[in-house]
């Protein structure tokens, strides 16, 4: 296997500035603050290497899928991350322990696995990886473009944590519900629209 450092500076520079404002960064952010950010990257970050196999293996299948159907599934799961942000939380137990997520591992790797991975079916990262892979060296794009990812990932999580350090964590949660709820929406949408 080959790697060729141009390409994967390539896939890593397209992939990370498409993500930056992308749906996914924020549902990241709204998690970090809400959930241990370490164990929700590490299922954000599996959601997307799985995408990008999938994307360099047989990005042309992706297009095969109903763009309603992705969008549907994808709308539901934000409106129930919003809900459980919303639903209230942030009790005095809660913040007694330092705000610590009261979930574990599973639940929370679960939750941003499933968020990222129907989120990003058809995505403009996606598309852009398998366009890549099929003119550049499939291993390096998939290097890359994963990298990409799982930095912007990271960065919305170090993001979330800042925030919810200086922002009370009734209101960091109320703030990452709505964002979820406008996801909800606007994956809603897109159904219509798009």
């Amino acid at each position: 296997m080959h790697l060729d450092p141009l390409a994967i500076l390539t896939a890593f520079g397209l992939i990370f500035l498409a993500e930056l404002p992308d749906k996914t960064m924020f549902a990241s952010l709204a998690m970090g603050t809400r959930m241990r950010p370490l164990y929700v990257w590490f299922g954000t970050s599996t959601a997307f290497v799985v995408h990008v196999a999938i994307a360099v293996g047989a990005g042309s299948l992706i297009g095969l899928l109903p763009d309603w159907t992705v969008k549907s599934v994808s709308a539901a799961l934000f409106a129930f991350g919003a809900f459980m942000l919303l639903r209230g939380g942030g009790d005095d137990d809660e913040e007694d322990a330092g705000g610590r997520p009261v979930t574990g591992f599973w639940p929370v790797y679960t939750t941003a696995f499933m968020a990222v991975f129907i989120s990003e079916w058809g995505d403009l990262t996606q598309i852009t990886t398998a366009n890549l892979a099929a003119t550049d060296g499939v291993a390096s794009v998939a290097v890359g473009s994963a990298a990409a990812l799982m930095s912007v990932s990271a960065l919305a999580l170090l993001a979330g944590r800042f925030i919810a350090k200086r922002v009370p964590l009734k209101t960091v949660q109320r703030i990452g519900g709505i964002c979820m709820l406008g996801l909800a929406v606007w994956s809603v949408v897109e159904i219509f629209v798009g």
